[in-house]
């Protein structure tokens, strides 16, 4: 390991090192440990440099980042077509219900894509991999609640920002090819750290943490079923659930048919609950609310066409969104699925021709009481999101409230719809969206919203909702990774 370290000194001109500090945004290159782990059945070396501070004056434990470079790049060698000068950086962030996220350290065995999770199929692909720890809404130090928004986005900057102010000290990575990536709440805080690149709005709070003096504009984003756009995402899930008064959660329970050896091995059950008079009430306010919106922001399609709702919330948007869920199924009836008993859409000679939005959200269920998002109580995950640093929730819609709201301008810090467009902003040039047919997390119309805003704007995105699956995120690294390979390469 001595030797292996000469020669990394040798290859890269660096004759002496400093110790890198709780305060020192300069990479320290000799603190790397070597490490192997299998993916598809393949050996993959590389160096991990762990745990570092990626703000000056870091706000707690969260604000550390570890650094995984494929051994080959150390070595000059190349990988998938990519050399230590060229390889993209792979930013993956382990937030969900806004909470705090972790390192995404490489592992083998990973719940979410079911093997090798995104870090480790990065390095096997040749990217470079740089995860940041990310403060969320329940962060504190001595009471004080250190993570409420725009908290984590805040930190997701200053960790492109230290990468930018490294670039000539990391062994390997492109910092003009940063990639992100994320699921649920992670999958919206992708989006917004894609959408709202070098954005004067978070620069005092940069300030305040001590993040390198760069830009964090990224090159590509990749964004999971994203929970985004929170202040119109109420009227967006009654335009589609509305009428459906019973929602299920998953909940937990211990199975009792396991086998012995998976006795302690619990399992998702579906807890049927029904509306109150209020909520539905509620329901009907925001379904009403959905058109006005979608009319407000004059989005187009690829042939040009204005896609709008009547007040009855039929019209063009929603022969786009009918055309999402038609693409869906069509792929997976071409690729052998049997989809004859599907009640909500209509094949005709192998072909998926129709697709009904009224039986739609009764077949999938709906899995929120109105609102999904910003609860008449207070009680949701984005509420404490926006809530106080003393803990206090607080609503963040006007179509409901006004009064306890969270500040317009945090507010306004973490939907991307504010940013796409803006002169004075850098939107990625690239963005990958996902949104399971089968998902209940958010409405459909959300992610698309945000795509086409995107594509009006000239941004290249890719944008798909996969038959049957739910909310989740990573489930097809292959094609994640063949899709940052096309944009990379190009």
């Amino acid at each position: 390991m001595k030797n292996f370290f000469a020669a990394v000194i040798f290859i890269f001109g660096l004759v002496t090192f400093s110790s890198a500090t709780a305060h020192d945004l300069d990479f320290d290159l000799s603190s790397g440990v070597e490490k192997i782990l299998t993916c598809n059945g393949r050996k993959v070396k590389f160096i991990a440099y762990e745990n570092i501070s990626y703000v000056a004056n870091p706000v707690g434990d969260n604000q550390k980042l570890s650094v995984y470079i494929p051994a080959e790049y150390l070595r000059g060698e190349t990988i998938n077509g990519y050399s230590a000068k060229n390889a993209p950086i792979f930013l993956p962030n382990g937030v969900g219900g806004y909470m705090p996220g972790k390192i995404l350290e490489p592992v083998e065995n990973d719940r979410m894509s079911g093997g090798a999770n995104a870090s480790l199929v990065a390095l096997s692909r040749g990217l470079v991999v740089i995860s940041p720890a990310i403060r969320g809404r329940t962060t504190q130090v001595d009471g004080v609640y250190i993570g409420k928004a725009p908290a984590l986005i805040v930190d997701y900057k200053a960790a492109v920002r230290w990468i930018r102010h490294n670039r000539d000290r990391l062994p390997a990575g492109d910092v003009e090819k940063i990639i992100s990536n994320g699921t649920s709440a992670g999958g919206a805080l992708s989006a917004l750290l894609g959408a709202t690149g070098n954005a004067p709005e978070y620069l005092p709070y940069l300030e305040k943490i001590g993040a390198a003096d760069e830009r964090d504009d990224i090159f590509a984003s990749s964004d999971y079923c994203p929970i985004t756009n929170l202040d119109n995402a109420d009227a967006a899930y009654e335009w589609i659930f509305c009428g459906v008064n019973e929602y299920f959660q998953a909940m937990w329970q211990m199975n009792p048919n396991a086998r012995a050896e998976d006795a302690n091995n619990p399992v998702a059950v579906k807890k049927a609950s029904v509306m109150t008079a209020e909520e539905i009430r509620v329901s009907k306010i925001l379904r009403d609310a959905f058109p006005a919106y979608v009319n407000g922001l004059k989005l187009r399609d690829e042939h040009g066409k204005l896609l709008t709702l009547d007040k009855n919330g039929n019209g063009s948007f929603k022969n786009f969104i009918k055309q999402k869920y038609v693409e869906s199924a069509q792929s997976a009836l071409d690729g052998g699925a049997y989809l004859s008993n599907v009640d909500w859409i209509k094949i005709r000679n192998g072909r998926v021709v129709d697709v009904d939005l009224k039986k739609y959200p009764a077949s999938v269920t709906r899995m929120k009481a109105a609102p999904a998002f910003d609860k008449l109580d207070l009680s949701s995950g984005e509420n404490d999101e926006f809530g106080t640093e003393k803990n206090s929730p607080r609503h963040f819609s006007t179509t409901l409230f006004n009064d306890n709201l969270a500040d317009e301008k945090i507010i306004a810090m973490l939907n991307p719809m504010n940013f796409i467009g803006r002169v004075d902003v850098t939107t990625a040039k690239f963005f990958r969206i996902r949104h399971g047919a089968a998902d209940r997390g958010t409405s459909l119309a959300i992610p698309a919203i945000l795509a086409l805003k995107l594509q009006n704007h000239g941004v290249n995105v890719n944008f798909f909702s996969p038959w049957a699956r739910g909310h989740g995120g990573d489930y097809d690294l292959p094609e994640l990774f063949d899709w940052i390979d096309s944009v990379c390469k190009k």
